[in-house]
């Protein structure tokens, strides 16, 4: 086994990177840390993660067998905010609800047709799994 700091980053394939970062930037408060043309990386703050946004109109919204990503809440109760954010940033919800109490989520389409999940969960529910 290696040691890995988990999963750090996704590419995405987007029609328009600037309109993209843009998205994420409103929804999850995006800070871009990169830029050349045709491409945008960006992180979400406090995070190590990174997002990148790559010009490719042949396979833009192609999920080819990852059904979604997701982004953990930080606080249970900013799921309705982030279900306004999603619709005020373009996007479209889909689904939401809680998978157990206290733990809400939401399941939303960005500008491109990605499928991301938005959701909270409580502290110690995985490590005890």
């Amino acid at each position: 086994m290696i040691k890995t700091y988990g999963l750090t980053h996704i590419g995405l394939a987007v029609r328009d990177p600037e309109r993209a970062f843009r998205f994420y930037e409103r929804v999850l408060g995006l800070r871009e840390v990169y830029r050349e043309p045709g491409s945008i990386q960006g992180q979400t703050p406090g995070s190590r993660d990174v997002i990148v946004f790559e010009r490719d109109g042949k396979a833009v919204g192609r999920m080819a067998g990852v059904t979604h990503f997701g982004f953990r809440l930080q606080d249970p109760d900013d799921i309705d905010a982030a279900v306004e954010e999603v619709k005020r940033a373009g996007g479209t919800v889909e689904d939401r609800g809680e998978f157990v109490p206290g733990e809400p989520y939401l399941f939303a389409r960005d500008l491109d047709g990605y499928r991301i999940e938005i959701w909270f969960e409580k502290p110690g529910t995985m490590a005890s799994k």
